[in-house]
């Protein structure tokens, strides 16, 4: 049954970022504060990873430091490990996300070590964050296809996102990495994961590489999941994954939802006007079709 209400999880300033050209410390406080006046109340803020391997994310710390913080609103970081936990810590992240892979040659091609030891190296985090009062999101890479392996069994996907709950993340975040996904396949998937997994601890994460990310977002608002990420103006990538386009944009996914009559609180004019200043910053086009159209509609009123 189709939820009432949608939260959006922005992730634009973190794995939209990081996935793209660096910009400057200011810009990236900059889109924060502005996701966060335009009505998102849940922004994946920064990641407390290696510079070395994603410099992208090297001032997350200052990031954190210099936003302007709404009640209300969860900041969140990505931390892999217990060092990263940490360090998410002492910059007052508000929640922590963790990430595993549902494909074991993604795990290994990636981090060097199987699904199993990626889960283990998780379980210090979790069990401190526990010990914190800190909660933990999870997501799991991958659910549909791999660009190592090919397509994923559905059954790998509801083995690794059940291990993640029962590890104590609160919510599993189902990520189709290279945006390979269709309706059939993505139904096919959530049938295993669905079958182990509570609905209301469920949400999805599209890229749009093929094109299908909203008709695979309006495939799981019929199942009952109620929390869709996204990145403002289709922001991001995978490193890993040639080819793959950018995450889903948050302004496609507000007008879908708009069009839905699904309540979720954004203003979708400030959301664009986000977007286009992020992507001016980059020195790269609007990837979100609904921000293009607005800014199109934008220019004529004021030429």
């Amino acid at each position: 049954m189709q939820p009432k209400q949608v939260r959006i999880v922005e992730v634009g300033p973190r794995d939209g970022l990081q996935n793209e050209v660096a910009v400057s410390l200011q810009a990236k406080v900059n889109l924060v504060d502005q996701l966060s006046q335009a009505g998102l109340h849940y922004i994946e803020t920064g990641a407390f990873v290696s510079p070395k391997w994603v410099p992208q994310m090297a001032e997350s710390a200052a990031v954190f430091d210099q936003i302007k913080r709404s009640t209300g609103i969860t900041y969140a970081a990505l931390t892999p490990n217990l060092k990263g936990y940490e360090a998410a810590m002492v910059a007052k992240a508000d929640e922590v996300a963790i990430f595993g892979a549902a494909s074991e040659a993604f795990t290994q091609k990636n981090i060097n070590c199987s699904i199993a030891e990626s889960l283990e190296r998780f379980a210090p985090v979790v069990q401190q964050a526990k010990a914190d009062g800190i909660r933990v999101r999870g997501y799991v890479s991958c659910v549909v296809g791999c660009p190592y392996q090919g397509d994923v069994a559905p059954s790998e996907v509801a083995r690794v996102a059940k291990a993640l709950l029962d590890m104590g993340c609160y919510e599993i975040s189902l990520g189709d990495t290279i945006g390979v996904g269709t309706a059939n396949s993505v139904n096919a998937m959530l049938d295993a994961v669905m079958a182990v997994i509570p609905t209301e601890q469920l949400a999805v994460h599209f890229h749009d590489t093929y094109g299908q990310a909203l008709t695979n977002i309006y495939v799981a608002l019929q199942r009952g999941i109620a929390v869709v990420d996204s990145a403002v103006a289709g922001l991001g990538g995978c490193p890993y994954a040639a080819g793959a386009s950018g995450n889903v944009a948050t302004e496609d996914v507000v007008y879908l939802l708009n069009g839905l009559g699904i309540q979720h609180g954004v203003d979708l004019n400030a959301l664009a006007k986000t977007g286009w200043q992020i992507c001016a910053e980059l020195g790269k086009p609007v990837s979100s079709k609904v921000g293009l159209a607005l800014q199109a509609n934008c220019l004529k009123t004021n030429p």
